[in-house]
């Protein structure tokens, strides 16, 4: 199998590949072959982490033959793991995810391709990219002088409508851009992210499909379905509390939190449901930040996980309920307080109501400021962030494309 399928397996002749396969994905599934495992950790870290990298270290596609065949494998199989979710959240969760760490590799490769092609690590280039994409004639480099890399390109109009949003921030607005000639100027940067949004309407197609009764791969996978929607504990959640009160949070958060600021490294769950239950309270990512500052949880991190859970789009995820983070380890059900509450943001908001006086630790150490006040921290969650040009955070949002084969991608 060529190594390039696993790498980026949403190409078509990944799909070509797949299709030849030695075995069935069924066979697979029922046999429990090593894909079937890498395809569950492809899921919960696309939910968990926004990235479907192996934990051991990132695919680069110098691995063995079975590691390749493994991580060629998976994504068909997480792709039937993440429709037996039935859930629209995780569905647009994963496909951003496979679209972030397909850029990623994207941007790795053509760092990487100097001309000299020095060890054997298999790459594409920009060119590979668009043509894949059906626009290697809708995109065109701007002219250099001697050998230097083009830094900005043109693409047809068409396209760049298809693939961007108005709300990814008015620098993407048609009426801010340079026009000429039916194409639209962009950086190659800006050009990479249309590239982004272009896999992951791909990834997001088909999405979620029925499997056929007589397949049997829906027993087999009944256990990683279960364990990953206890790990999610999807439920209603109306909106952010707004307002931080350390000394009301909920036992579980307040050992997660002084567990950080020993300086101990929180797991994936513990991280994801510290994060998920400060996003759910009203706090920015850069309130985040500050407030986890002395802790053993870095600044980038925090601020791109708190930025893939935030409520743009209605599609956060709250913290898991008490019972699935007594299932980690996280929970132990301190004073009895699953009978106040079944999950921490519930427990934390009969707490607020319940006291007598609350100050908020944001207005105590002068965070967020005007700017940040409740009444705009409460309409965070209907306003989608505006992208700044140099190509920070997007909107998760983009376009998902023609309808295909449902198990084609």
């Amino acid at each position: 199998m060529d190594a390039l399928h696993a790498k980026y397996p949403f190409f078509e002749g990944a799909r070509d590949a797949v299709a030849n396969a030695s075995a069935s994905l069924p066979t697979l599934v029922a046999e429990d072959a090593p894909a079937v495992e890498r395809a569950r950790e492809r899921v919960e870290r696309a939910l968990l982490e926004g990235t479907v990298e192996p934990e051991d270290g990132a695919f680069t596609g110098t691995d063995g033959r079975v590691e390749i065949r493994s991580e060629l494998l998976s994504y068909p199989i997480a792709r039937i793991l993440v429709s037996l979710l039935d859930s629209e959240p995780a569905i647009e969760k994963y496909a951003a995810a496979e679209a972030a760490t397909a850029l990623d590799r994207l941007r790795t490769d053509l760092d990487a391709d100097d001309g000299l092609r020095s060890t054997p690590t298999p790459r594409i280039d920009l060119d590979d990219a668009l043509e894949e994409f059906g626009l290697a004639n809708d995109v065109r480099a701007e002219p250099t002088r001697g050998s230097r890399e083009p830094s900005h390109y043109w693409v047809a109009v068409g396209p760049y409508l298809r693939f961007t949003s108005p709300s990814w921030g008015a620098s993407w607005r048609l009426v801010n851009r340079a026009l000429a000639d039916g194409a639209v100027r962009v950086s190659r940067e800006e050009l990479l992210e249309v590239l982004g949004a272009a896999i992951e309407a791909r990834v997001r197609e088909g999405l979620p499909f029925e499997l056929d009764a007589d397949e049997g791969i829906a027993p087999d996978l009944e256990s990683r379905v279960a364990a990953l929607k206890r790990l999610l504990s999807e439920r209603t959640y109306t909106g952010p509390i707004d307002v931080v009160a350390p000394a009301l949070f909920p036992p579980c958060m307040t050992n997660l939190i002084e567990k950080a600021e020993r300086d101990v490294t929180l797991t994936a769950p513990e991280s994801f449901a510290l994060m998920a239950f400060l996003v759910g309270i009203g706090m920015t990512p850069d309130e985040v930040v500050a407030f986890c500052a002395d802790t053993s949880l870095d600044a980038e991190g925090i601020r791109y996980q708190t930025e893939y859970l935030r409520d743009d789009r209605g599609t956060q995820y709250p913290p898991p309920t008490c019972e699935t983070l007594a299932n980690y380890g996280i929970c132990h059900n301190e004073d009895d307080h699953m009978r106040v509450a079944p999950d921490p943001l519930s427990y934390y908001e009969t707490r607020v109501e319940e006291a007598d006086e609350v100050v908020d630790w944001r207005e105590e150490h002068g965070i967020g400021g005007d700017e940040s006040g409740s009444n705009d921290r409460a309409s965070r969650s209907e306003q989608p962030d505006e992208k700044q040009p140099n190509g920070e955070q997007p909107s998760d949002e983009q376009p998902s494309g023609e309808e295909p084969d449902p198990t084609a991608n």
